[in-house]
């Protein structure tokens, strides 16, 4: 189980939060003069932080014991774990499960509110579903108030400190600090940390909710929503517990009256980490009446398709997008998203890894829109904390296209890194960055656990 900080180390934690972004360390001194040999700490971000990153690196999977990292995640009841494990029975990931369980509920409460399954009538109710109106949090409440047309405010599993921005994605956040032990995270390690400002939270007003009258049904009900979720490619190790949050949402919203009078309808879909495969999903999607698209996974891939979901004047909310350029892209006001943007999450990662008081850094980086995006934010989170250009050094990589594709092959950029001599690499990536790592260790760098 998960498991929050006490007093005490929430106290330490704020405390070298404070000192790191001062400009102090909270690590020891430095290393022993004539030292032959740097061993580095590994660090890692959501696309690679989850027990499936592990799995994926078979008989190598001790490479990763101690390495640390960051993603957006927030304290998981048990009994919400347990409805997942319903779904899924082989869940051992929950990173984004209860994102994906939230942009499902969100969605489907905003076209009860809407009173149509018109996409852009949904888009409008969106952020009023989680500001402002009567506080809820069950599936069964909320649906309730939704068909006697009151105002909302959802909290959810995802969403419980504070609603949307009028950018539509959340105003605060919540990160755990994850540690892989003998090859599976550790969770007794687990620590949590709070981000953001409440204060950021939309105060506009949602157009007049429509109320249901009786058991009436729409007339263009049901609510169809589509998935666009990483079932193959890099990012495939995140795609159970994605998978898991938006089915549990659906059987539970069906199983208590659905939406407008129907169930709500899923249709799977794959976004393959790949442009011309999500692009393709997207296309099938429109022609079969998909309202709300569920995805992407990356934020490239969302990038990529979005313009495609514009025109054809259809939503799109992804459970798993943190690229902070998203939060100002022309989306014609259909793009949402349950999770924070990295503008945020660099500032949690920079101190995981100033805590532990490195001397130099390198931060590799897959070459998209998320990687190299939170690889500045990173950077400059360092710069502001002290660490000075010198110390701190950029690589970036291109991941295989495709699954047919050579392997990611970063034996150059290994050699380049123990050149460096730095003693902590943070590896931004998907499932392909553990060919980084494997590189790491075969030019010889060794690592600290």
């Amino acid at each position: 189980m998960l498991v929050s900080p006490g007093p005490r180390a929430a106290a330490a934690l704020v405390a070298c939060g404070a000192l790191l972004l001062a400009g102090a360390g909270c690590g020891t001194g430095k290393p022993e003069e004539g030292a032959t040999t740097t061993q580095v700490r590994l660090y890692g971000t959501d696309g690679n932080m989850q027990n499936s990153y592990a799995e994926g690196m078979k008989e190598r999977a001790d490479l990763i014991d101690g390495m640390k990292g960051t993603t957006p995640l927030t304290p998981l009841p048990d009994a919400f774990k347990n409805r997942l494990r319903a779904v899924d029975p082989k869940l051992n990931d929950f990173v984004y499960a209860a994102e994906s369980y939230d942009a499902v509920l969100i969605s489907a409460l905003a076209a009860q509110l809407a009173g149509t399954t018109e996409p852009t009538a949904i888009a409008k109710q969106i952020v009023g579903v989680t500001n402002g109106g009567q506080r809820c949090e069950e599936v069964a409440a909320c649906l309730k108030l939704a068909r006697d047309g009151q105002d909302i405010e959802y909290r959810g599993m995802s969403l419980n400190r504070a609603g949307f921005t009028d950018a539509g994605e959340p105003a605060t956040a919540s990160y755990a600090t994850l540690t892989f032990g003998f090859q599976k995270l550790d969770e007794g390690k687990t620590e949590f940390v709070g981000a953001g400002d409440e204060s950021a939270a939309s105060t506009k007003k949602p157009p007049r909710a429509h109320r249901q009258r009786g058991d009436s049904k729409a007339p263009d009900a049901p609510l169809v929503l589509g998935g666009l979720l990483p079932r193959s490619g890099d990012l495939a190790l995140a795609y159970p517990p994605l998978a898991a949050g938006a089915a549990l949402a659906v059987k539970e919203i069906n199983a208590v009256g659905g939406v407008l009078g129907d169930s709500v309808v899923w249709k799977d879909g794959d976004d393959g980490t790949n442009p011309d495969v999500a692009k393709a999903t997207v296309a099938s999607h429109i022609k079969e009446g998909v309202h709300v698209i569920i995805g992407a996974g990356a934020s490239g891939i969302s990038r990529a398709v979005l313009p495609d979901v514009v025109a054809a004047g259809r939503v799109l909310f992804s459970p798993s997008n943190t690229d902070a350029g998203l939060t100002s892209i022309d989306d014609k006001g259909l793009y949402f998203r349950t999770t924070p943007p990295d503008s945020l999450q660099g500032r949690a990662l920079a101190d995981v890894i100033l805590r532990d008081g490195p001397h130099k850094i390198v931060l590799v980086a897959r070459k998209d829109s998320y990687g190299e995006g939170l690889q500045e934010t990173v950077r400059a989170e360092l710069e502001r904390a002290g660490m000075g250009a010198d110390r701190v050094k950029l690589l970036t990589y291109e991941p295989p296209a495709d699954a047919k594709a050579p392997p990611l092959d970063f034996s150059a950029g290994a050699r380049e890194i123990k050149a460096y001599g730095a003693d902590a690499v943070l590896v931004i990536g998907f499932g392909e960055s553990a060919q980084v790592i494997r590189a790491l260790a075969d030019s010889g760098v060794q690592f600290r656990h």
